[in-house]
């Protein structure tokens, strides 16, 4: 008969993503993952297998709990299109002011594990193109929907600034890991805005 486990592995996950999101996967050791999950390795590994399962489901985590939140304002049928993308930008000027470190932004994980893993690390890419396309897919709607309400004006391609918008929010969090303070990317987010709506 196998033994429980006597530890909380969402719990552990959450420590464990939290790490891969600070450090980056090639910089956080077995021993930053140990002490933040308070997991011995045998216990790490008998649950997680290695590093790179550990990781990827951390991944995942993040990526389910961010895009949710994401869709939830951008999906919102109570708000025209403009306040939709209004309200994503927010949430990323919120998340990155209360998401700090030594002064600094922690940025994003996807965006972090695109610049630093995407390329050889076929499972984190893929996970990351189902994302980008979900994460696309719901800001086009939120544009198409602010040219039917009229909330949005910009003549360009929807797609197209569907891509402006996810860049955007991808500098700005690039830009809050390098520095920059709850100001700055309000203004980014503003001219964003300003993009879609002058």
């Amino acid at each position: 008969m196998a033994r429980p486990r006597m530890f909380d592995e969402e719990r552990a996950l959450d420590a464990a993503m939290r790490t891969f999101w600070e450090k980056g996967y090639e910089a956080a050791s077995t021993q930053d993952l140990c002490d933040a999950t308070g997991l011995g390795r045998s216990s790490i590994y008998n649950t997680f297998k290695s590093k790179q399962d550990l990781f990827e489901r951390a991944l995942a985590r993040y990526l389910d709990s961010m895009t949710t939140a994401h869709l939830a304002v951008l999906e919102d049928s109570t708000r025209s299109g403009a306040d939709r993308i209004r309200a994503l930008l927010v949430l990323v000027v919120e998340g990155e002011t209360a998401n700090r470190a030594g002064g600094r932004g922690l940025g994003c994980l996807s965006v972090n594990t695109t610049v630093e893993a995407a390329a050889r690390e076929t499972r984190a890419a893929e996970m990351l193109e189902r994302d980008t396309t979900r994460r696309l897919a719901a800001i086009r709607a939120a544009i198409e929907e602010g040219r039917r309400d009229g909330s949005i004006v910009s003549a360009r391609d929807a797609e197209a600034l569907a891509r402006f918008v996810n860049a955007a929010v991808a500098g700005m969090r690039v830009s809050s890991q390098a520095g920059a303070d709850r100001a700055t990317l309000e203004s980014i987010a503003e001219i964003t805005l300003d993009a879609l709506t002058h």
